[in-house]
């Protein structure tokens, strides 16, 4: 029980890095002696000291002989900063207790092997499950090369997106569009189809008091059709990408780009999911928040091209066939190809209720044209 009671600990200490290591990991350490805690430490920002090094600089002599909590493997390589594991064993601490193993290939058991053979010993799996939680964007990443993604929605109780005229704003209540910034917060990128920006103008921010950082905001646009006075082209709020095909009109994208928005030419006529995320990958988005209309939800649905969905139903009827729904696109034909996924957390925002799902089974393929 000690074990735990330290590591959930060490992951409260990881928790402080939130939306501020990617495309690092959020890592917490504890450094206990004699049964009390004598250092303690987060990894804050990428290129910044890991959490051992903050852990074992608070311990300082104290550290031979004691016991070292972190959330995920240390380091064996020499990146921005120094192996963490040789600092474990320069210090010469006794035992080494980790949540969760390192999938990063620079890593991926070579700091624990380098533990061992020094006479450290090292126990695994503490808590794993809350630390493979608390990293899930990291992990996704480094084993996909593809942000991690989710999609987001809001809607009526019979699950539309809007009323008959195109009126969106607002369905949910003023809690549930609070935690809908918190995720934006948390996220690298978010990411909207062009009939959003011509639609709505939305700025795409996170206006949370005193936020962490702002998202890149990713834009849909095969033939570059956004307006050079929309908010996301104008604010200056947070850094703007603009995703075209290869037919975009290139005195819009000169325009675009003389106002410092980045655009991204895919060597496709159009956007497809496949090609999308891949690119995003390259440029190092590790996480995706989706909050697309139905027809980018479409087309990510029906790639099962996401990791997890978020939900936000309101105490209300809209009705109507020709209302938008959730998730748009051709659809199924039977019942038996339709997405399962499965509850993780059902709760209540004010009035609003919460769904975060996940598909059962991830299919691969993201061939969809948006």
């Amino acid at each position: 029980m000690k074990d735990e009671e330290y590591m959930r600990t060490a992951l409260e200490m990881a928790a402080q890095g939130r939306a501020q290591t990617s495309p690092n990991p959020m890592v917490g350490a504890v450094v206990v002696k004699n049964g009390k805690i004598i250092g303690l430490g987060a990894h804050l920002k990428a290129g910044g000291p890991h959490a051992e090094v903050h852990a074992l600089t608070m311990a300082g002599d104290q550290a031979e002989g004691a016991e070292v909590y972190v959330t995920l493997e240390p380091c064996s390589h020499y990146g921005k900063t120094p192996p963490c594991a040789d600092l474990l064993i320069e210090k010469k601490v006794s035992r080494v207790i980790i949540a969760v193993k390192d999938p990063n290939p620079l890593v991926a058991g070579k700091g624990i092997e380098k533990l061992r053979k020094a006479g450290i010993k090292v126990d695994i799996g503490i808590l794993e499950k809350e630390a493979l939680e608390m990293n899930k964007f990291f992990l996704n990443y480094v084993q996909t090369k593809t942000p991690y993604v989710t999609l987001k929605s809001a809607a009526s109780l019979d699950g539309k997106t809007a009323a008959a005229t195109g009126e969106s704003k607002w369905i949910t209540g003023s809690g549930a569009r609070e935690d809908v910034h918190r995720y934006r917060e948390s996220h690298d990128g978010i990411l909207a189809g062009i009939e959003t920006v011509l639609k709505d103008d939305p700025s795409l921010t996170c206006r949370l008091p005193n936020a962490k950082r702002q998202p890149v905001r990713i834009i849909l646009d095969t033939e570059c059709r956004i307006p050079l006075k929309a908010k996301v082209v104008e604010d200056g709020i947070a850094e703007t990408w603009v995703v075209t095909g290869i037919n975009a009109d290139q005195n819009k994208v000169s325009a675009l780009e003389k106002k410092g928005i980045t655009v991204l030419k895919l060597d496709s006529e159009k956007i497809t999911v496949k090609g999308l995320l891949a690119l995003l990958g390259e440029k190092g988005i590790t996480s995706l928040f989706v909050e697309g209309g139905s027809t980018v939800m479409g087309s990510f649905v029906k790639e099962s091209a996401f990791n997890q969905m978020i939900l936000y139903l309101a105490p209300k009827l809209i009705g109507g066939i020709e209302t938008l729904s959730i998730v748009g696109g051709e659809g199924i034909q039977i019942m038996a190809d339709a997405k399962e996924l499965i509850f993780k957390e059902v709760s209540l925002i004010e009035k609003d209720i919460k769904i975060i799902a996940e598909p059962k089974q991830e299919d691969p393929s993201c061939l969809q044209e948006l």
